[in-house]
């Protein structure tokens, strides 16, 4: 739901998210969407379609992945905008379908929110709408998740030295993406993840190599190279099911 601009926190808390409208003007949105990754192996003995029709009955929301580093293995994403989904309705659903026949590997286990930067013009599209049309688009069936922590030395960089490294490392992203080569999707996890980590990242396409090479490509750039202390563990995966979006 957006707020008007004019809403003030008596606490002075604001815990919106903030985008600009075409002229300008400052924009709230106290929506966002939650995303979390299961890892499962113990596959063997059960049909994987066995799967697709009880995800679809449950009507999750998200992508079902082989896993490229274990035969036996599956990962589920699953988004709502309702964190209480994940420790209720999901748990619930896991407990009551072929999922309770699998080992959980919480080790491989991703949680996020979508945030905004501060200067989108459509915050609907950039917190919701895009990242289930990125997760669910059935034309990008591979998909690399990993999260990733700073250093404390970028926050002790002024604002100015920040923004130059963040245009470098963002520069390479919209080219991949551009060409279609690579689609991204950036997760907040502060004080969500099991070790610590800032962001959970998400990349998305057609064919592996190129996601790939653009994670070795800003391995090369300052924000990893200089201002990255964790990258991984690497959950690597191909779509054996998604929802289907209208």
């Amino acid at each position: 739901m957006a707020i008007d601009i004019q809403e003030k926190r008596i606490d002075g808390v604001d815990l919106r998210e903030h985008g600009k409208d075409a002229h300008g003007k400052t924009i709230h949105s106290d929506q966002r969407l939650y995303m979390q990754l299961l890892v499962f192996t113990g596959l063997s003995d059960i049909q994987r379609s066995l799967f697709y029709g009880e995800l679809e009955k449950e009507g999750i929301s998200g992508a079902l992945y082989a896993s490229l580093h274990d035969p036996n293995g599956i990962g589920l994403l699953t988004t709502s905008e309702d964190p209480q989904f994940f420790v209720t309705q999901l748990i619930d659903f896991l407990q009551d379908s072929p999922f309770r026949g699998l080992k959980c590997r919480p080790e491989w286990t991703m949680v996020g929110r979508t945030y905004s930067i501060g200067y989108e013009q459509d915050l609907n599209e950039t917190l919701i709408e895009r990242p289930r049309r990125y997760v669910c688009n059935p034309e990008w069936p591979w998909a690399i998740w990993y999260p990733v922590r700073r250093s404390g030395d970028f926050e002790s960089l002024s604002a100015e030295e920040r923004r130059k490294i963040l245009m470098e490392h963002g520069g390479i992203g919209l080219a991949y993406g551009r060409s279609d080569h690579a689609h991204d999707i950036r997760l907040a996890c502060h004080g969500l993840d099991q070790n610590d980590n800032d962001f959970v990242i998400g990349i998305l396409g057609k064919k592996l190599h190129p996601l790939s090479a653009l994670i070795e490509r800003m391995r090369k750039t300052q924000q990893t190279s200089r201002y990255l202390t964790n990258l991984g563990p690497f959950f690597v995966g191909h779509v054996l099911w998604q929802t289907q979006l209208p």
